[in-house]
């Protein structure tokens, strides 16, 4: 065999969102765009801000030399500067400059904070339902996910959590505002977690770091304000992206913020220094680096978004749907009505209705949609989920 076996098996359980989204393309292409309704990929088909066109224009319209060079690995300090003020208003700690690389999009700094942390075997606890390229990424450096089932409201299980946390156990892997579900850990919850991997990393005689994946936290609904996990945890550490408040998730920009307080502070920012640069990365885009600071306080309009989630959520829900109300991120993820999803997404399928199951979210029996689309798309579906519904009713 030509490629490797650990490869092989990832790719017997590759992402199914990507299958769904190239069987929505493969669909358009057949039956014409009009008449296919694809909520499968998070890929959000509105534009970024106009100060960010502006900015990117300026800055290519700029002739000082070396602009486009190598920086420091971490990143252009004035950008890792801006980003450590961020989170120090975010959290209330003094997060300095060294506590910030700069990565390319949060699943870069995901793979950089994983390289950085995992020896073979070591353990991360994630919780389902969840990305499920958050497997891959363990893996990738010799690490064991562990998979704790969260409650029927899809918020953290602390019980379970600690019925799953070991000597083994190296971090924890949160997300919030949640993809698939779109639920936002309160402060009660964090705390509750803090208070308990506290306990644990005494316990144990070693520090287990609590990493919060945050690309969503700047699309939050009906003024829930999401909590900072560094303000609450010492050994925390943040990966995120402008990918989703800037609507840039091809341009891979962003970063990871190590707390203050974190026992191991110096040596991971050492370690992810040299992790940026020995997997390839070498450093984020300068480009988008130098674009960051000048777009402050910019963000896409999340009107739309919530709009999207109140349309649909209310039309599944009054069909007889069960879902979760999203709190933030562009996500729904009901159950399944018939309890049966791969026949569920079957039915879908043959209504040209692409959505992605929970299976690839490890949570059978549910399915994803984003809303990170056009009104237009959301309401002209609507008539189709209703004959879904009719079509897996009993008569």
């Amino acid at each position: 065999m030509a490629i490797a076996k650990g490869i092989q098996k990832s790719l017997e359980g590759s992402s199914l969102i990507r299958q769904m989204f190239e069987e929505g393309m493969r669909r358009k292409a057949e039956f014409g765009a009009d008449q296919v309704f694809d909520f499968s990929l998070g890929n959000p088909v509105f534009e970024p801000p106009r100060e960010v066109i502006e900015n990117l224009i300026g800055l290519l319209q700029d002739d000082t030399p070396g602009r486009h060079r190598y920086m420091p690995n971490a990143g252009i300090p004035e950008t890792r500067k801006y980003i450590a003020d961020k989170l120090s208003s975010l959290s209330g700690l003094l997060v300095e400059p060294n506590d910030v690389v700069m990565c390319v999009g949060a699943g870069g700094a995901l793979n950089v904070i994983l390289r950085s942390i995992l020896d073979p075997g070591d353990e991360v606890i994630v919780l389902a339902p969840y990305f499920v390229e958050y497997d891959f990424y363990i893996q990738n450096f010799g690490g064991q996910p562990v998979v704790v089932s969260t409650k029927a409201d899809f918020t953290p299980d602390i019980e379970a959590i600690g019925q799953k946390v070991s000597k083994k156990t190296k971090a924890v892997l949160i997300n919030s505002p949640n993809n698939p579900t779109g639920v936002v850990y309160s402060t009660k919850q964090l705390k509750a977690l803090s208070d308990l991997l506290v306990q644990k990393s005494k316990e144990f005689g070693q520090p287990i770091s609590l990493i919060s994946d945050e690309p969503y936290r700047g699309i939050a609904f009906d003024g829930i304000e999401v909590p900072s996990v560094m303000a609450l945890y010492p050994n925390t550490i943040v990966a995120t992206s402008a990918s989703k408040e800037l609507a840039l998730p091809g341009e891979r920009i962003g970063y990871l913020g190590i707390s203050p307080n974190h026992q191991d502070r110096s040596l991971l920012s050492e370690a992810s220094v040299l992790a940026l640069r020995t997997l390839g990365f070498v450093n984020a885009p300068a480009l988008m680096q130098r674009v960051l600071p000048l777009v402050d306080g910019v963000q896409v309009d999340i009107g739309p978004y919530q709009k999207n989630r109140d349309i649909l959520y209310d039309h599944l829900v009054s069909l007889g749907f069960e879902c979760v109300r999203p709190q933030g991120a562009f996500y729904l993820f009901p159950k399944c009505p018939n309890g049966d999803e791969p026949e569920f997404i079957r039915q879908a399928q043959e209504l040209n209705l692409l959505v992605v199951p929970g299976s690839a979210f490890r949570l059978p029996g549910y399915f994803r949609l984003a809303y990170c689309f056009e009104t237009e798309m959301i309401e002209r579906s609507l008539p189709v989920f209703t004959e879904l519904m009719r079509r897996l009713t009993p008569t």
